[in-house]
C-alpha cells in the first residue's frame, strides 16, 4: 500500500455458523456456489489472515425464512464487539415475517447495529412495493445504510425477479437521502444496476464475489467506466465465499487485461481507487 493511502473497506462480509443459521435445503443448495457443500462458518482468525491488517469491515448476517437462512442479530452484535476497531455490524430484516418492526428497532436501538441487510430475492418480496416504505423510511430517518442483495443466487426457492436492481429505483425516488449499496453489481443485471446507481446520488454498488468470473467482471467494469460510474463502485469480498486478498488480486488481474483492440482498456488507476475507496463516509458510517 502506497504512502498516504487509506486501508481497504470491505462493505460486504458475512457472519455465518454452519451449525445454526441454515436449514438442510439451504446447505444443499449452497453446494452450487463452490462445486460441493462447504462449511460456511465464519471465524475471525480466518478472515483476518486473508485480509490486510488495516482492513475495516461491514459484517452482515441475513434473514430469509423462505430460503432457510436466519442469522440472529445478537450473534452479529457479539461478533463485531470482539473487534470494535475493525468491524461494523448490520442487522437483518425479513419483512415478510411477523414482528420485523420490533426486530428492526431492537437491532438498531438495543444492539447498536449500524446498517441493514435486505435479501428480497431470498425472502421473496418486491422491495419496490410501497408496503415496505416504513422500513425504508426508518432507515432514512435514522441514517442506517442498507446493503441489498441484487443479482443471482444458488438457492432454488429464491425468485430471481426480486433480485433485479431496477426494483430499488422507486425506493430511491421516494427516499432520496437513503444510502443503499446494491450487492454484486447486480450480476447478471450489471447494466441495469449501473443505470440505477448513476441516477441517484446515494446509491452505490459493490463488486463482491465477482472476480472468479473474470470476463464478466471485466465487461461489468468496462460498462461502469463507459457510464462514468466507476467512482460509485465499492469494494466488497462476500466472505466466506471468497476473501479480501483474493478479491484484490482478481480485480488487479482484470484491470491489467489489455482489452479489446480498438477500445480503450480499463482505467487501472480507477480500479486501484475503488479497491481503497473509503466507503464509510459515503454511507454515513464514519
Amino acid at each position: 500500500m502506497s504512502a498516504g493511502r487509506s486501508g481497504i473497506v470491505d462493505v460486504h462480509s458475512h457472519l455465518f455458523r454452519q451449525c445454526c443459521d441454515f436449514d438442510d435445503v439451504f446447505k444443499a443448495d449452497s453446494a452450487r456456489a463452490h462445486d460441493g457443500e462447504v462449511d460456511l462458518t465464519v471465524r475471525w482468525a480466518d478472515y483476518a489472515a486473508s485480509s490486510p491488517a488495516d482492513t475495516r469491515t461491514v459484517v452482515v448476517g441475513g434473514k430469509a425464512r423462505r430460503s432457510g437462512l436466519w442469522v440472529e442479530d445478537k450473534a452479529v452484535a457479539e461478533y463485531v464487539a470482539e473487534q470494535p476497531d475493525r468491524l461494523i455490524g448490520y442487522l437483518s430484516i425479513d419483512p415478510t415475517q411477523t414482528g420485523w418492526q420490533d426486530e428492526l428497532r431492537f437491532g438498531h436501538q438495543e444492539l447498536g447495529l449500524r446498517g441493514i441487510k435486505l435479501m428480497p430475492m431470498y425472502a421473496g418480496f418486491d422491495p419496490g412495493d410501497p408496503q415496505y416504505d416504513p422500513l425504508f423510511a426508518y432507515a432514512e430517518s435514522n441514517g442506517l445504510p442498507i446493503l441489498v442483495h441484487t443479482g443471482t443466487t444458488f438457492v432454488s426457492a429464491a425468485p430471481i425477479a426480486y433480485a433485479q436492481p431496477r426494483l430499488l429505483d422507486p425506493v430511491a425516488i421516494r427516499h432520496p437521502e437513503l444510502r443503499m449499496v446494491l450487492a454484486h453489481l447486480g450480476h447478471p443485471f450489471e447494466g441495469e444496476c449501473i443505470a440505477v446507481i448513476r441516477k441517484h446520488p446515494h446509491l452505490y454498488a459493490d463488486v463482491s464475489a465477482l472476480h472468479y468470473r473474470p470476463f464478466q467482471l471485466w465487461h461489468s467494469l468496462r460498462l461502469a467506466q463507459d457510464y462514468g460510474v466507476l467512482h460509485k463502485l465499492l469494494f466488497g469480498s462476500d466472505y466466506p465465499f471468497t476473501t479480501v486478498d483474493a478479491s484484490v488480486a482478481g480485480l488487479r488481474a482484470v484491470a491489467a487485461v489489455p482489452g479489446i483492440p480498438g477500445l480503450p482498456p480499463l482505467d487501472r488507476d480507477a480500479v486501484e481507487q475503488m479497491i481503497f475507496r473509503d466507503a464509510l463516509p459515503l454511507l454515513g458510517l464514519s
